[in-house]
């Protein structure tokens, strides 16, 4: 799965959960500073992102996310480590 196809689904995510401008939506930007999302919001958004990809993110992980570019990375990786 490659960046933008994850960058997309957390896109259509955060926008759907967060109400959030998917057009602000870019690698760099602070969930809390910049999207204004909250712990509770963000807990949402991998929950939602968790079922989309069929992964689990463990709580402890979740909680250190402070930009869309560190969900991206994890999403990747858990995404090309889980076998089919």
């Amino acid at each position: 799965m490659v960046q933008d196809e994850v960058l997309d689904e957390i896109r259509a995510v955060l926008s759907a959960v967060a109400g959030v401008d998917s057009a602000e939506v870019t690698p760099d930007k602070s969930f809390t500073t910049d999207l204004g999302i909250d712990s509770m919001t963000l807990l949402e958004v991998v929950v939602v992102l968790e079922d989309r990809f069929g992964v689990l993110i463990p709580d402890d992980e979740w909680a250190q996310f402070s930009t869309v570019g560190d969900l991206v990375d994890r999403l990747k990786r858990v995404v090309v480590d889980t076998p089919a």
